[in-house]
């Protein structure tokens, strides 16, 4: 039986093009639109019910797509489902290993599984446990692992084959802060030593910016934004004045710094208001003038640098930073809309990130 031929541009890992997934009445995923490079690490963020787990589950053949039509590494998901497979890794949120075998074990059964020879089959497990870096653990049943050491070893798994493109679907949620740091060095040391593609869900703000080429913010089922990090923040402003007030007076205040000439945008939040400008230095005084004279006293004004999550909340009008309180340094979950006036309230047009 002819091999099915590719198709797409072949200096793209992934394209999509109108991708939709709907369950019943529930639209998960609304026209979603991919172009992820060769060699790249992607960066998907959203919150919990963006979307974006069922569009990995439609890119790696296992829904498929409602409407539109997708490519991963050259072939049609729907056309040819099987060029496709075997062709990528996929690590899903919760690892399915085995817990009665040992890693080396399951790294065997995996090689097997895909039709290694013996040969290869002592090369791919050598390469894997040198990847998952969980020293004589190796030799342990999984029942004794970490649940960092379970997601090392499931990623070094879905790599036995060499797969040109690796899913990881939210590899760290409800890692502790060291194992986490643990999984991020093998994705930075598979992508520069091996050169996979890297597509990345994450809800972790953090997690995006620091392991991303490019990232996309999915909200709704849809995607709202998309570039580099630095992009996207550089698209914000370059600085950030973030305005702490009581909610009675955040919809005032945010009409105040409007007329602020140096303001580019105003965003209203759940304590307060955030503000765009070219100059936080330079603008904050202003600010702080114009809202005394409006009979307004901010609890404090803060001047930094954009975030990913003022990237996130200007672009769906609610942050993504609500901390989780056992991870260190943040996990994101989405707050929800301000229920009052959440949302972008912009000096001047949005501006699209380059």
């Amino acid at each position: 039986m002819p091999r099915a031929a590719r198709s797409g541009d072949q200096n793209s890992a992934i394209e999509a093009r109108g991708l939709v997934r709907t369950f019943g009445d529930n639209r998960a995923v609304d026209g979603v639109d991919l172009n992820v490079d060769a060699g790249a690490i992607y960066g998907f963020l959203g919150p919990n019910g963006a979307g974006k787990s069922t569009t990995v589950r439609m890119l790696c053949t296992l829904l498929k797509p409602t409407a539109g039509q997708a490519t991963v590494a050259g072939y049609d998901v729907v056309d040819s489902p099987g060029e496709v497979r075997i062709r990528i890794g996929v690590a899903l949120q919760e690892a399915a290993l085995d817990e009665r075998q040992t890693g080396r074990e399951i790294l065997d059964l995996q090689a097997r599984l895909y039709g290694l020879s013996a040969t290869d089959r002592a090369t791919s497990i050598a390469r894997a446990v040198d990847l998952a870096d969980i020293g004589g653990a190796m030799e342990d049943r999984v029942k004794t692992y970490s649940g960092g050491m379970r997601r090392r070893l499931d990623l070094a798994a879905s790599l036995i084959h060499g797969p040109e493109v690796l899913f990881l679907d939210e590899p760290t949620t409800g890692l502790d802060p060291v194992s986490r740091a643990q999984v991020w060095d093998e994705v930075r040391r598979l992508n520069g030593e091996l050169g996979v593609t890297v597509f990345l869900t994450t809800q972790y703000l953090e997690e995006a910016d620091a392991l991303a080429d490019r990232v996309a913010i999915i909200d709704g089922g849809r995607i709202v934004e998309e570039g580099s990090p630095t992009e996207l923040k550089r698209a914000v402003g370059a600085d950030v004045i973030v305005v702490d007030l009581p909610s009675a007076a955040i919809a005032s205040a945010a009409a105040v710094a409007e007329t602020v000439p140096e303001v580019d945008a105003v965003t209203q939040g759940r304590r307060g208001i955030t503000i765009a400008t070219a100059d936080g230095a330079a603008t904050v005084g202003t600010v702080a003038v114009a809202l005394s004279s409006a009979g307004l006293h901010p609890q404090s004004l803060t001047v930094r640098t954009p975030s990913l999550d003022d990237v996130f909340l200007l672009a769906t009008g609610y942050r993504m930073s609500t901390v989780d309180p056992t991870v260190s340094g943040g996990g994101a979950t989405a707050t929800g809309p301000d229920p009052q006036h959440a949302g972008r309230t912009p000096a001047s047009p949005p501006r699209s990130s380059p």
